[in-house]
């Protein structure tokens, strides 16, 4: 089960570098040099029936940056199930009492994408905010130790979704799968990341997505 690839490797780390230049071993070769579109930032990025990558079929993927050195963004419909709090966390790390007993408590966790799948980012709703954090239009990145705990004990964002690995694309890359029509673009939508049935979310942003190049 996909679960076990990550069980015993997960490890919270901080906010890493998110220029990563790594790519997929079976990318696209002929990628478009020194082009790329500015309104794919802070959309969704949704897979066609055209997408041949199997990876990425009917996912919808939340476009955090893209410019003239890459892309990367979070897949957010491809669920992995709920994982004990203790199996996520460094156990290395001091921990307290309190933090301890909530070792057991599962949290729901989502694959992010193919690169640095033993990463862990969390998405969340603007109203929390740590040293680790990052904004973006509407919506947030955290990634220290304490946030799994503040999540597991109902303190932490109001709304989140613990991602592992993230999708990111070299130079032209992205700009050339969507020339040949495997990426529909589409609007942010917060409940359609926190709120709505992962079964459902990729049918509703097909249905409301445009291309804009």
């Amino acid at each position: 089960m996909i679960m076990k690839k990550f069980l015993g490797i997960l490890v919270l780390g901080f906010l890493f570098n998110f220029y990563i230049s790594v790519q997929a071993q079976d990318s696209p070769k002929n990628y478009f040099k020194g082009k790329f579109y500015n309104s794919v930032k802070n959309h969704f990025l949704v897979a066609t029936k055209k997408m041949t990558d199997p990876r990425f079929k009917n996912t919808v993927i939340i476009m955090l940056e893209n410019d003239e050195k890459g892309a990367w963004g979070l897949v957010i419909n491809k669920p992995l199930g709920s994982i004990p709090l203790g199996t996520l966390i460094d156990k290395s790390k001091d921990a307290t009492i309190k933090q301890k007993e909530l070792y057991n408590v599962k949290i729901p966790v989502y694959w992010g994408g193919p690169v640095n799948e033993n990463k862990i980012l969390i998405l969340h709703s603007q109203e929390y905010n740590n040293e680790t954090t990052i904004n973006f239009k509407n919506i947030s990145i955290s990634s220290d130790y304490n946030i799994l705990f503040e999540i597991a004990d109902n303190k932490g964002p109001k709304k989140n979704l613990l991602i592992i690995g993230i999708s990111s694309w070299g130079e032209g890359q992205l700009e050339g799968e969507m020339e040949r029509e495997g990426w529909n673009l589409s609007e942010i939508n917060l409940d359609l990341i926190f709120e709505m049935d992962n079964t459902e979310k990729w049918l509703n942003a097909i249905n409301n997505s445009f291309i804009r190049l």
